[in-house]
């Protein structure tokens, strides 16, 4: 029996140390570095190596596999002066989970495989435990030959993989879900500040809301959260949710839309950002909630 394969693991946030662990656990050699290399503990623990740079994870390896915040730090761990492309070898599968904008994703395609590396966008969408669980889905952008090249690597992260079609094309569809989602929260937590200032019965508003037409999954699980003002175990925050959506609404102009309910969503969390950016998200209801001065 070979050795086993070799995966340098970038970004081990809440997201990425779940999908690093999953790699661990399907027998592959994994090399971890994250900007604070405390978050790598855990995973050093369980049989992962430690790595000084992204260089350094990526040396050797088959696969590359990067969960950062936005495109600097992914501008910064695949094309820096210790960037992955520095020592990633010929063929190896450069795999961009995080949700970068439109442009920057083409942009990074064209530069890696210029390197030699096949390249793929695999956004996901899936909150930590479904990282952890190997239950995320796969938002594809690639060509069918190098997107097969990929699934070994996919295999382990997540059990739905949707290929939309070519690099890029898994980051547009990213940003629709994560701008329906600002859409969503935004519009939950006015509805609740005008339930409270109208003295509604809040366990019974919540009781409706959950039976209602509108309960997607993401009303459902922050409309309790949002009504109890109980903000622990947070999985994304205000600045997170505003950068996607403005990436969204970037990509929205350079297709020649205007939408002006999404610019609303981005202005409320650019709002919500000013105030705290790495607070949870649905925390904008304490914003929204705010008395207005009288005219």
């Amino acid at each position: 029996m070979g050795a086993p394969t070799k995966v340098g693991f970038i970004g081990l946030g809440k997201m990425g140390h779940g999908m690093a662990g999953r790699l661990l656990d399907a027998g592959f050699d994994v090399a971890v570095w994250n900007r604070n290399p405390a978050k790598a503990d855990a995973l050093i623990s369980r049989g992962a190596r430690r790595a000084a740079t992204p260089a350094e994870a990526a040396h050797a390896a088959d696969a590359i596999v990067t969960m950062v915040a936005d495109d600097e730090a992914s501008q910064a761990v695949w094309l820096g002066a210790d960037g992955v492309a520095t020592t990633a070898k010929v063929g190896a599968v450069a795999i961009e989970c995080s949700t970068v904008s439109h442009q920057h994703a083409l942009e990074l395609a064209a530069a890696l495989r210029a390197r030699g590396l096949i390249y793929i966008d695999c956004p996901v969408t899936g909150l930590p435990d479904a990282a952890a669980r190997g239950e995320l889905t796969l938002l594809i952008g690639a060509e069918p030959n190098d997107l097969d090249a990929a699934r070994p690597y996919l295999a382990p992260l997540g059990r739905t993989i949707r290929h939309f079609g070519p690099v890029g094309s898994g980051t547009v569809y990213k940003l629709i879900n994560n701008l329906m989602g600002a859409i969503q929260i935004a519009g939950l937590a006015e509805g609740i500040a005008i339930a409270e200032r109208a003295g509604l019965d809040m366990a019974l508003v919540r009781e409706a809301i959950a039976g209602s037409v509108v309960a997607s999954p993401q009303v459902l699980r922050q409309a309790p959260r949002m009504i109890d003002r109980d903000f622990t175990n947070a999985t994304f925050t205000a600045g997170l949710r505003h950068k996607d959506a403005r990436y969204a609404i970037e990509l929205a102009k350079a297709l020649r839309l205007e939408l002006p309910l999404s610019l609303a969503a981005v202005a409320s969390y650019a709002h919500a950002t000013d105030a705290a950016p790495d607070d949870d998200e649905a925390k904008i209801v304490e914003i929204v909630s705010k008395p207005r001065p009288r005219e």
